[in-house]
């Protein structure tokens, strides 16, 4: 057994409004410059729907992920490095500008500089990229709740899956919204598909990067990727992708999307997993059992023999707690209500999701029924197989079952806290009808609904409290054209420094700021920004000597 560690995420679609919030907030962090203007790190689709880029989950057409041969081997659905080789300079298996969009802006100059006419001037839209005016017709939120709509969702590679009985009767079933970030998965195959190794899995983490220096914009990864979450810079020539926020998380704090989700839907903390075992998971024959597979290679972080392991491959007791603590472990293996995205691509995704259950509700409601009873809500979920052959069809490569019960557990928490809720005796038979204790599900509901910040965030941080100097090191993603912070260091604001100000300043700074010397940029002073500054550290000249 080879212990390791790896941050992982966890989404509740039900709790999801749609309001993209995260998606700008990443975009406005990562992706605001010349070359990124289509790229989206973060993304909210709608369901059903295409998704970004259109249709990306038709592996028959891209080839992402990997596959099975003969032999029950794993091997990349877009070859291996022979079949790389001979289109090295030509590589046909990657969605075009078309399929994600052409970005544009608006020629607000001719609101201002168009001569008098008979009719109000206007701003076309013009291509960020060619300057030239364009016709808008798709982008990265075209189908935006548009759930049902008879142009959208023939395109969607999931319900094309599903019996013609769902197709037909599927825009009167429910809609709901799908955020999606880069798995960073266990067995992840653009690392895999890079012809230059830059792109890399970390092993402290589990996050999935890209080496800058080293990419040289092969694109291999991009068709290799089959959740098309890596993106290509065309003004640098390079690869990029989510980076999890890395230098947030280091220093103990959410991502971005995370930090900003206004429907609280997210959850990051740390698993612990049997690297030996990865590999075998990702290799089962049935598709449907790879749901299974995937949870058994998450490791119990209380088990006395996985402490042991995961001290002896170096990991620390801090990081050790955090997995105890982790929202992310209970949701998946406690309380079993989180389910992977597209476990058939064998890529072992760490994003995993927990279905909406307010489709069904909503559902029996409609017809005049109390939306809230066990009684209803447990038929109601034998009856609609519509919605839980779609949604098999995202989280657990077809199999009904799996989601069933999973509905059941989040409808029998319902029913259960209502009791409590109305002040009335609990019902023990509704937790034990889904195999689970009264305690547990109280608990389940608390993380659920109404968990704390530092209860939906277990981040153990990368760096002792009193290492002075280690958030100064130079930013791995301050390249030519690339989203790296400043010079003072990759956190923001340091001591001293002309940066803007980040939420990511009190936190690095917190345990320095007790010196009386330049906590940055002491050996190369500035100007000192006298709106934020800590009040140590005096460059020379700052104030007038005392002359008396």
């Amino acid at each position: 057994m080879k212990v390791m560690a790896q941050m992982a995420m966890v989404m509740n679609l039900d709790k999801c409004i749609g309001c993209h919030t995260c998606s700008v907030t990443c975009k406005q962090a990562w992706t605001n410059r010349s070359g990124t203007e289509y790229v989206w790190f973060n993304n909210v689709e709608t369901r059903p729907g295409q998704g970004y880029p259109r249709t990306y989950e038709d592996q028959d057409r891209w080839r992402g992920g990997w596959g099975l041969d003969r032999r029950g081997r794993l091997r990349l659905r877009d070859g291996g490095r022979f079949a790389k080789l001979a289109r090295i300079f030509a590589n046909p298996k990657m969605p075009s500008i078309t399929d994600y969009y052409e970005p544009w802006t608006y020629d607000y100059q001719n609101l201002t500089s168009a001569p008098l006419g008979e009719h109000f001037p206007v701003a076309s839209p013009r291509s960020l990229i060619s300057g030239e005016p364009m016709k808008v017709s798709w982008s990265a939120a075209w189908d935006d709740s548009l759930g049902g709509s008879p142009e959208i969702v023939p395109g969607d590679p999931v319900l094309a899956k599903v019996s013609e009985d769902v197709r037909l009767e599927f825009e009167q079933t429910f809609m709901f919204y799908l955020p999606r970030i880069c798995e960073h998965c266990l067995n992840p195959s653009c690392v895999a598909s890079c012809p230059s190794g830059a792109m890399y899995k970390r092993a402290e983490d589990g996050i999935v990067l890209v080496d800058q220096d080293r990419c040289r914009g092969w694109r291999m990864c991009v068709s290799g990727c089959p959740y098309k979450k890596v993106y290509f810079n065309h003004k640098t020539g390079k690869a990029e992708k989510c980076t999890l926020c890395y230098p947030r998380i280091e220093v103990g704090l959410p991502t971005v999307c995370s930090e900003t989700c206004v429907g609280r839907l997210r959850y990051l903390g740390l698993v612990l997993y049997d690297a030996d075992e990865v590999l075998a998971a990702a290799s089962v024959a049935d598709d449907a059992d790879l749901y299974e597979a995937h949870r058994r290679i998450l490791l119990d972080p209380r088990d006395p023999r996985v402490i042991a392991a995961a001290r002896a491959e170096g990991i620390s007791d801090e990081w050790i707690e955090a997995a105890q603590r982790s929202p992310v472990y209970h949701l998946i293996h406690t309380y079993g209500v989180a389910l992977p995205l597209h476990p058939e691509f064998r890529t072992v995704p760490m994003v995993w999701y927990i279905p909406p259950l307010s489709p069904v509700v909503d559902a029996v409601s409609r017809d005049g029924h109390d939306g809230e009873d066990i009684g209803n809500l447990f038929g109601a979920l034998d009856a609609l197989r519509i919605p839980i052959e779609y949604l098999a069809g995202l989280f657990t490569a077809g199999n009904t079952t799996v989601v069933e019960r999973v509905l059941r557990r989040l409808a029998a928490m319902r029913s259960y806290m209502r009791d409590i809720n109305l002040g009335r005796e609990t019902q023990p038979h509704i937790p034990a009808a889904v195999d689970m204790s009264e305690e547990q599900m109280y608990e389940m509901y608390r993380l659920l609904a109404i968990a704390k910040y530092d209860e939906r965030y277990v981040i153990p941080t990368a760096y002792a409290a009193d290492t002075h100097g280690a958030e100064e090191t130079d930013c791995a993603l301050s390249f030519d054209g690339g989203p790296g912070m400043y010079e003072s260091g990759p956190f923001g604001e340091a001591s001293g420094g002309p940066v803007p100000v980040a939420v990511e300043t009190f936190h690095a700074l917190r345990h320095r700021q007790t010196e009386e010397g330049m906590g940055a940029n002491a050996d190369r002073p500035s100007r000192v920004n006298l709106l934020n500054w800590d009040g140590r550290g005096v460059p020379a000249g700052i104030f007038p000597e005392d002359r008396r």
